[in-house]
């Protein structure tokens, strides 16, 4: 609930089956709480709640109006292209899925 009020959406039919991936995100989102300034709802003492930004830090806050405020990097998707070894030319990958099948199927 925390999450939406502070523009952190959320999928939940989204599940991290990779712990990698899990642990990115966590790294992400750790980084965007630390650029966060959150401002308390209503003024006076009574209303500051946990995980309000001090009113010291708030006196001279610039909003962002930038369009994104953590760039995502982009993965290197290109693969530099080589020569095909005497190891590979030898071996079948067909084969080798076909071998993988039949022993998840009879095994």
């Amino acid at each position: 609930k925390f999450a939406k009020t502070i523009g952190i959406s959320i999928d939940h039919r989204r599940r991290n089956r990779c712990t990698e991936s899990l642990q990115v995100n966590v790294e992400r989102l750790k980084l965007y709480m630390s650029k966060l300034l959150l401002f308390p709802k209503k003024s006076g003492t009574k209303s500051v709640k946990k995980g309000d930004t001090p009113r010291s830090e708030l006196k001279n806050v610039a909003q962002n109006t930038l369009k994104e405020i953590i760039p995502v990097p982009k993965p290197s998707l290109r693969i530099k292209s080589r020569a095909i070894t005497s190891e590979e030319k030898e071996k079948s990958a067909y084969k080798a899925l076909k071998k993988a099948r039949t022993n998840k199927h009879y095994l």
